[in-house]
């Protein structure tokens, strides 16, 4: 048996007028979703334990069945994984995005989705200028960095950019959870008002202002931690011996790495709307080849929902069904081995608020040869006819929690 995770990042919404009352994906035209549904079993995910906010990090994790209350050190030690970069003891590491404020509020968490090459510089103009021994940025994709602190305590309170548009900076800079912190948070707001002395005088963004698109005049740092902990999926599911990781988002190819799972590079691969679905589905195919396990991720849903872009995150949720699950479900089912599919987001993300939410999320699985993993089993589908949030509510699976859905996926009881 071979497993697929197909992750459409952010996928699940709320019911919105201008749709007559139903989400975006319930207005999409998804076949091949509604397909595997039909023909598969559906139920709803809670994949972020109370306490936590509904971060990425938090959902990725815990959907792959880690305990995010004893595994989970931030962002940046996960996004610096994917990045090849070791964190040493002593040493936090946090996310650091580029970021567009304007009239002292925070105007967008992407800085305009910022191109890697304008990145880069940025980047190594902030080392070259605010660097030190103990504080230095790696450039990571578009506004996605890492930012390493020497000596640096994590008990902060750190806010997401792209939790908060239209907030005023002054009111959601980096608090102490702690008064050890204080040093560590005095030092990371610096060096955010120092960038913004600077930032705007660089040519990248000089150039930007004049072709009217948005300047990264900020960083911003959040989810500090250290160099997590995490056993590979391989020790925690004997069902698999390998794996893989598909993804344009370094957060999901470093949980990917520390899950022992091995980054397949797609060229083309964005993490927005233009990102190559194609390339992506036929990685997959060929991964699937010779890993026991991929886990396929596509961020351009949860971007469309940060832009509070309603028909895009419609389109990207129609091009992630038959630009990208409908070739796979063709080849695979050509094959003599069988092959569990589950389809599901990692958590909502409104396009009303541009947020995150902590509700709970469908979910599908499909097993192409009508067997449970035993090969002996029958897999008998339920009554959900559709793939969307309300559909899934009706399904045989029900509501799982923390690590219940993956044991499902690899073990395939029947409840």
């Amino acid at each position: 048996m071979r497993y697929l995770i197909v992750l459409g990042d952010g996928m699940a919404d709320e019911p919105i007028t201008a749709l007559g009352g139903r989400t975006p994906l319930q207005t999409a035209l998804t076949p091949m979703m509604d397909f595997l549904a039909r023909e598969g079993r559906c139920g709803l995910l809670e994949t972020v334990p109370e306490g936590f906010a509904p971060g990425s990090e938090i959902a990725n994790m815990g959907l792959l069945g880690y305990d995010v209350r004893h595994q989970f050190e931030g962002r940046g030690s996960l996004e610096a994984a994917s990045m090849g970069v070791h964190i040493d003891d002593g040493v936090m590491a946090a996310r650091c995005n580029l970021i567009c404020i304007e009239d002292g509020k925070i105007k967008n968490h992407s800085a305009g989705h910022i191109s890697n090459q304008e990145a880069a510089s940025l980047i190594d103009f902030l080392n070259e200028k605010l660097g030190s021994e103990s504080l230095r940025l790696c450039a990571g994709i578009s506004y996605r960095h890492l930012l390493l602190l020497k000596g640096g305590d994590k008990r902060l309170t750190c806010t997401p950019p792209h939790d908060v548009p239209g907030a005023e900076v002054s009111g959601v800079m980096i608090r102490p959870v702690v008064p050890e912190a204080q040093a560590t948070a005095d030092l990371l707001n610096e060096f955010i008002l120092k960038s913004q002395e600077i930032l705007p005088t660089h040519p990248v963004n000089l150039a930007r202002r004049a072709a009217g698109k948005d300047m990264a005049n900020s960083v911003w740092p959040w989810s500090p931690g250290y160099r997590p902990s995490m056993e590979p999926m391989t020790r925690l599911f004997p069902c698999i011996r390998s794996g893989a990781v598909i993804s344009a988002v370094d957060l999901i190819k470093g949980i990917g790495v520390y899950a022992g799972l091995e980054p397949v590079e797609v060229e083309g691969a964005t993490g927005l709307y233009d990102t190559n679905y194609e390339g992506k589905a036929q990685a997959a195919i060929e991964a699937l080849k010779e890993k026991d396990f991929v886990f396929l991720h596509v961020e351009a849903s949860d971007e469309a929902g940060h832009e509070g872009d309603v028909d895009l995150k419609i389109r990207t949720i129609e091009y992630l069904d038959h630009r990208l699950l409908e070739p796979i479900v063709k080849e695979v089912s050509t094959w003599q081995e069988p092959l569990t599919i589950a389809v599901l987001p990692d958590h909502p993300t409104f396009c009303r608020t541009r947020l995150h939410m902590a509700l709970p999320v469908p979910f599908l699985i499909w097993r192409s040869q009508g067997l449970e993993p035993d090969g002996k089993t029958a897999f008998v589908a339920d009554s959900v006819r559709c793939f969307d949030e309300q559909s899934a509510r009706l399904g045989s699976y029900g509501l799982l929690h923390g690590d219940e859905f993956i044991r499902q996926f690899f073990n395939g009881k029947i409840s």
